[in-house]
């Protein structure tokens, strides 16, 4: 006689959000699938709908809303039986969520992330909402046995945790503490796993990564931590996103110079250009001194990327301190850019400045500032086209056109090469041509 078994619960999860967000919710499905559960690949046929929500800006905070009030209804038909809601929206709200919310079961704070599949159970047999909140512990997670929802080639790699600046605009200190490297073992280890599973490429995230290992009695920084991950032989690019200006030092410069495994690629969030307004963003950083580390970068890498994030319509913001971010762009003339209008997030010292830009006049910069970058992504396409590069094949489709990236694109963010006619499969290097533009994406051949 067969003894009965229970049926597995099934979790729909929905993941949004930034990296750090990605590897959150990879860590996550990899606890509940650990836990016996099954992942529904569609959210609104599962036992539980899990959200793992971004709540950094405006937008992110409304997308997040978005997701819940799908699950919601889902409930309501009778398609799911719970919803557990949790990452940093859930962090910074807390219990105000039920209220913005209605019809979640369970809201879970980041420091809850690694008791996902015990939450999940006690939620199924629960009868009321419950709130697992409290602040950051200070405590840096474990990030490895992920269940990667990525390529398997491409995978992040979070060398550290939270954030000690206290810029006037951001959240991101409240929501996920103060700013902590994880042990150089620990990320080793990790990185370790990530190449046996077939990651040939790895993006170092963290809110600030040219702070690494500033925390650490003993231990290296950020330069011998690269030159640490060099080591690890599957790997063959390994790229520095988050990297705060003013932890920019001449070691690791010289670390990615003098490397054949770190891309020459930077993502340098410098936020604006107007040394009245970077004071009002309590940014350590002038005008002048972001203009020199592009001169530093460039001098040392010749053929180095450079992508930054600016803010626009700060409070207090003139016409000529835009006019001035306008000028540094173009002058700058960045590989890529990403720009958004400030919101006024409440809790930040920001929020309650004087002199808030009218929502129009935000609007109306930023389209400004947006179209000038176009000019000069464009024109930098254009110039790239008869030159020959080295891609990582993320995709082909079944006609044999393909979707890859050269060292200067990061995954997720930035454009893509357009392969025409590609012979190998994704996680491969090829080499190709450039052959035309489109857009910002480059259009290319295999040689």
């Amino acid at each position: 006689m067969t003894r009965k078994t229970d049926k597995p619960v099934v979790v729909g999860f929905v993941a949004l959000g930034c990296p750090k967000n990605v590897v959150d919710s990879e860590k996550m499905l990899a606890q509940l699938v650990e836990a016996g559960m099954l992942i529904a690949s569609d959210p609104s046929e599962a036992d539980v709908v899990v959200i793992n929500t971004c709540g950094f800006i405006e937008p992110a905070k409304v997308e997040s809303l978005e997701a819940i009030a799908r699950a919601v209804t889902d409930k309501r038909r009778g398609n799911v039986r719970k919803v557990v809601v949790a990452g940093c929206l859930s962090q910074r709200l807390g219990r105000r969520l039920l209220d913005q919310a209605s019809g979640v079961d369970a809201v879970v704070s980041l420091e809850e992330r690694d008791n996902i599949a015990a939450i999940v159970r006690r939620t199924l047999a629960a009868r009321r909402p419950f709130v697992y909140e409290g602040p950051p512990s200070g405590s840096i997670a474990d990030d490895r046995a992920r269940l990667r929802i990525g390529p398997s080639h491409s995978a992040y790699l979070r060398i550290s945790e939270g954030c000690s600046h206290r810029c006037s605009f951001c959240t991101i200190p409240a929501i996920r503490g103060p700013f902590r490297s994880k042990p150089a073992a620990m990320v080793l280890d990790e990185a370790r796993e990530l190449a046996a599973s077939g990651a040939v490429e790895l993006n170092l995230i963290g809110q600030d990564t040219t702070r690494y290992g500033r925390d650490l009695k003993a231990g290296i920084g950020l330069a011998g931590l690269l030159r640490e991950l060099e080591s690890v032989p599957q790997l063959a690019w390994l790229r520095l996103l988050y990297a705060y200006p003013t932890g920019m030092t001449d070691d690791i410069i010289g670390a990615i110079a003098q490397s054949e495994k770190i891309v020459r690629y930077l993502d340098v969030p410098m936020q604006h250009a107007s040394d009245r307004i970077l004071k009002a963003m309590r940014r350590p950083d002038s005008a002048e001194a972001l203009r020199g580390l592009i001169e530093t970068l460039r001098s040392a890498m010749s053929d180095i990327v450079l992508r930054t994030t600016l803010i626009v319509g700060f409070p207090g913001e003139t016409e000529r301190e835009f006019e001035e971010l306008l000028e540094f762009v173009e002058w700058a003339r960045f590989d890529a850019l990403g720009a958004f209008t400030f919101f006024p997030e409440a809790g930040t010292a920001a929020a309650e400045l004087p002199d808030q830009v009218p929502d129009d006049v935000k609007q109306a910069r930023l389209d400004t500032l947006m179209l000038a970058q176009q000019r000069i992504a464009f024109a930098r396409n254009e110039a790239r086209v008869g030159s020959r590069l080295t891609c990582l094949v993320d995709g082909v489709d079944a006609e044999g056109r393909a979707c890859g990236r050269y060292y200067g694109q990061a995954p997720d963010i930035d454009s893509v090469c357009i392969i025409e006619s590609c012979s190998t499969g994704p996680g491969r290097f090829i080499e190709v041509e450039v052959v035309g533009v489109r857009g910002y994406d480059l259009v290319t051949r295999q040689i």
